[in-house]
């Protein structure tokens, strides 16, 4: 079925029709539009979410990066970025795919409608001209017919007249004669239109308009075509970006997922450990004993002996240190940059110059008390420290990692010059060997330049690597003090198996610590320790726990121990954060194993 024959005479139909089509095309090219402002203004808004969310600093400058939190908000911020990306590429689409194309077609469909109902319009005209003419024939031939009639009956009625003349008569005669033949004339002229608008409308009702409303309809129907196809660009426009933002919510998913709080709970242990001793219990001050005052009314007092007696809470302070693990030196005090104070010994406490009085013993023990308060002041977030280039502000564990850095920066700086400086010799031997690619004179600078930065960098690995053995003696010293007092370790980390030379030193320290007797007390002027000139024998240390070797490790180092695959052992000390553990093994044998080969059981 088709227009030309069913909608024959629906001529104002069909064009109400078709415009109604177009429009409909218009409105639905409007709506996409205003959609594609909708999609870029909501791509827009998310982008500016983000952007107000981003951290500001860069990711290697903010210690709140290295959080598993912070890491997934960051990355759930990404993918919503890249999500508002797909909205900004599903609006390009429509706006090009469907926008632009449907609007450039439905300025064809108009033109195409325009000259199909112009034409259509033309024919009309032509057929109503036609009609007109066989009016005006058939008005002529019945006006010729009444003349015609009218003049035989005027000679009809002269020729029976008596009074009339034969002129008359013969004239009247003529007349009618003459109309008569008009009034032919006009009927074969009447006959003649009638035919040729007969022909002219079986063409136009049969013919000519039913091609024309064949057209519309075509077009009609390309027209519909054109849009049920814009609809679906609709659809597949979402559906191609369909993948990638489920990708994006998958990536939000895994963000959500990644969210350690034991981690974090690790990271920020390494990112704040100060590596500090922890003080020891503060002593009961007798002062119902009787002691003698100095005139200068100080806290020093002269025992029987002669040797002056520290009283008071400087006294406290020093009695912390002797309380260590067994055999082990008491460490030397810290200065307020980490380092030891220059009359500190080695292996003991500070001997008092001999011949001093009691107020240049006092300002001496003060000295080695302030290191410590200003450690824990550092510890609190002091404000206006200096900060110094071996990080020496920084407490001794935040020290020797910010040092460890630092001289891996160098070592990478120093082996890209090395590089460069290779790569130079290269190219000034090809300029040597081929003049016409290059002057080898004007590598000079260059070379010397990179030798020059060599030098430098070198100079600057050593001074980082005296620094790092100096930090990492420092905490080792900080961590044979507290052995024995912690009362909740941290829990020991994730890491892979670390390489046991690397901590051979931690070990060779212990033994080394452990071996040493601690000095005598005899001949020795130090008023600290007095009081402590018995000998202190510990109980054995008794086990925290146990665990399981879960790979087997061969105790090369001194210090360490080893143990097989699976073997059962007394937990002594956990991780202090360096990575080893100390355990006892059920044949005997005590030692340091790394952490990340254990599985660790507490009592």
């Amino acid at each position: 079925m088709d227009w030309g024959t069913e909608l024959w005479d629906q001529f104002e139909v069909l064009e109400r029709h078709t415009q109604w089509g177009l429009d409909l095309l218009d409105r639905y090219v409007k709506f996409v539009k205003e959609r594609t402002e909708v999609e870029q203004a909501y791509a827009k808004q998310l982008r500016s979410l983000v952007k107000k969310y981003m951290p500001k600093r860069p990711a290697k400058d903010d210690p709140e990066s290295k959080f598993s939190q912070q890491q997934s908000f960051v990355q759930i911020l990404q993918e919503v970025n890249d999500f508002a990306g797909q909205r900004e590429l599903v609006a390009e689409n429509l706006s090009v795919r469907v926008c632009l194309e449907l609007a450039k077609y439905s300025q064809e469909m108009k033109q195409e409608r325009k000259m199909h109902f112009q034409e259509g319009r033309r024919a009309q005209q032509q057929l109503e001209s036609g009609f007109k003419q066989l009016e005006n024939s058939k008005r002529k031939f019945e006006r010729d017919c009444r003349e015609a009639e009218k003049a035989a009956q005027t000679a009809e009625r002269l020729d029976q007249d008596i009074n009339a003349t034969k002129a008359d008569v013969e004239k009247a005669k003529q007349q009618a004669h003459l109309r008569s033949h008009m009034a032919e004339e006009s009927k074969n002229e009447y006959a003649a239109q009638l035919q040729r608008f007969n022909r002219d409308q079986s063409h136009f009702y049969f013919s000519q308009m039913p091609q024309i409303f064949d057209k519309l309809q075509d077009m009609d129907e390309r027209r519909a075509t054109h849009l049920g196809a814009g609809y679906g660009l609709l659809s597949e426009t979402e559906l191609e970006v369909v993948p990638i933002i489920a990708k994006c919510l998958e990536g939000m998913k895994v963000a959500a997922d990644a969210v350690n709080a034991k981690n974090d709970s690790q990271v920020l242990i390494e990112l704040h450990k100060s590596g500090f001793a922890r003080p020891g219990d503060v002593e009961f001050e007798d002062f119902s004993q009787p002691m003698n005052r100095v005139p200068s009314d100080s806290s020093l007092g002269t025992p029987s002996d002669g040797r002056p007696e520290l009283r008071g809470a400087s006294r406290s302070r020093a009695k912390r240190w002797p309380f260590g693990k067994k055999n082990k030196p008491c460490p030397p005090p810290l200065s307020p940059l980490g380092g030891p104070l220059p009359s500190a010994l080695p292996n003991g406490p500070p001997s008092p110059r001999s011949g001093l009085d009691p107020l240049a013993i006092l300002s001496e023990i003060s000295k080695s008390v302030k290191p410590r308060l200003a450690s824990f002041r550092s510890l609190r977030g002091s404000r206006g420290t200096v900060v110094t280039e071996d990080f020496s502000h920084l407490p001794p564990e935040q020290q020797r990692k910010r040092l460890q850095q630092q001289l891996e920066e160098r070592n990478r700086e120093l082996q890209k010059e090395m590089d460069q400086r290779e790569a130079l010799k290269k190219m000034k031997d090809v300029y040597e060997k081929t003049p016409q690619m290059g002057d080898p004179a004007s590598l000079e600078p260059r070379i010397t330049e990179t030798l020059n930065n060599i030098e430098r960098l070198k100079l600057e690995v050593q001074k980082y690597e005296a620094w790092l053995a100096e930090a990492e003696s420092r905490v080792l010293s900080n961590r044979g003090d507290t052995l024995g007092r912690h009362t909740r370790p941290p829990d020991p980390p994730a890491s892979a198996p670390p390489d046991s030379s690397s901590n051979s030193n931690n070990g060779s320290q212990e033994n080394k610590e452990s071996s040493e007797e601690p000095p005598s007390e005899e001949g020795q002027d130090a008023p600290i320790y007095t009081e402590f000139d018995e000998e202190f024998e510990e109980e054995p240390a008794s086990p925290i726990g146990h665990c399981v070797a879960i790979y087997h490790f061969e105790g090369s180092s001194e210090g360490t121990i080893s143990m097989a695959e699976g073997e059962d052992l007394s937990l002594m000390e956990e991780d202090k954060g360096d990575g080893w553990t100390r355990v006892r093994r059920k044949q005997g044998g005590e030692g340091y194993v790394p952490t990340s080969y254990l599985r660790v059981m507490l009592n």
